[in-house]
């Protein structure tokens, strides 16, 4: 099968979307299909796939002919102008809201949400599912399995990471603050990079928390999976409604309990391997925090939900699940 793959954002950018792509383009082609991923990032990169840089519009009609299925990872515009004139089944993965920031719908929201008639949708979450116009499949997204295992036998020592971009509505300033709330100064390992990094080091220091807190910078595959497996518990306190979680996923794997926000579908991505709190309330996170560090027999138990859980987003399955969905709509 010839798989175009549209990822708007894609490596050397790094997020949730770049990495989806590109582990499900890397395990598609592992299991015999070819895969070309068109792209608006610019840069460079050794891929076992043709990647399409900012392609022009011939080159993207070509592409657009060539394939058997356009798999969008998450829906794009600019790239969807040649199903006008050539039919090729459609699939978008939703990674997140078909809002503006402010929750209210443009004319582009309006387009996407017409276009929609005409594809087959994937949604990550079941909330995702539900902020849909129409029906949908189900399907998390995979975390890297082969980077992220508790294999290396490493048992914990450090009590909380966070990791994640250092922007507002990732919540690192919510959890400095339910640091402040918690009595027995738990260490904390902030690893990210971001606009917000100089904000928060002065908020660590105005809040006397500096000497429990380490700052690493961003980290990436092998070197954050280390890290997490020195860490008993993951906090992902994000002020916003995450769509899903990799981060979440890839803790778990590591080892970690989770306590993360309640809202949107980061509560699917942790599952039964940790615990969730209201977005946005520094008390109730202090207090999830505290009980969970007071609780190892609870933490172990959190645990041990962790094989089971992890198996729904391996790589393998959730590739899959996908290629099913394809070979189904080409029969």
């Amino acid at each position: 099968m010839k798989i175009l793959l549209g990822s708007h954002h894609f490596f050397p950018s790094t997020g949730g979307i770049e990495t989806v792509s590109n582990l499900l383009a890397r395990e598609f082609v592992k299991r015999g299909h070819e895969v070309r991923v068109v792209t608006q990032t610019v840069g460079e990169g050794d891929f076992p796939f043709a990647v399409l840089r900012r392609p022009g519009a011939f080159d993207l009609w070509r592409n657009v002919r060539w394939c058997d299925v356009f798999l969008q990872n998450n829906i794009s515009l600019r790239t969807l102008w040649p199903l006008i004139f050539v039919w090729r089944p459609l699939f978008i993965t939703h990674q997140t809201w078909m809002t503006k920031p402010d929750g209210s719908t443009g004319w582009p929201q309006r387009l996407k949400r017409f276009v929609l008639r005409y594809a087959t949708s994937f949604a990550i979450s079941g909330a995702m599912a539900e902020s849909l116009p129409g029906p949908s499949l189900r399907v998390g997204n995979p975390y890297d399995d082969e980077v992220f295992n508790d294999s290396s036998g490493e048992a914990p020592r450090l009590e909380l990471i966070f990791v994640g971009r250092l922007v507002s509505d990732k919540g690192a300033d919510l959890l400095l603050n339910a640091l402040k709330l918690i009595e027995v100064k738990p260490r904390l390992t902030i690893v990210g990079d971001g606009p917000e990094l100089a904000a928060l080091e002065k908020q660590a220091a105005d809040l006397q928390l500096r000497p429990q807190i380490e700052f690493v910078g961003r980290q990436q595959g092998e070197q954050l999976a280390k890290l997490l497996r020195q860490h008993e518990i993951l906090v992902v306190p994000s002020l916003w409604h995450e769509p899903f979680g990799i981060v979440a996923l890839e803790g778990i794997a590591c080892g970690c309990v989770v306590v993360g926000s309640a809202g949107g579908g980061l509560a699917e991505a942790i599952g039964p391997c940790g615990v969730t709190f209201p977005n946005g309330d520094a008390g109730a996170l202090a207090t999830a925090i505290a009980r969970l560090l007071s609780e190892p027999d609870n933490r172990f138990r959190l645990r041990q939900e962790a094989p089971s859980h992890l198996a729904r987003f391996t790589l393998r399955h959730i590739a899959g699940v996908y290629l099913e969905a394809m070979e189904r709509a080409l029969r």
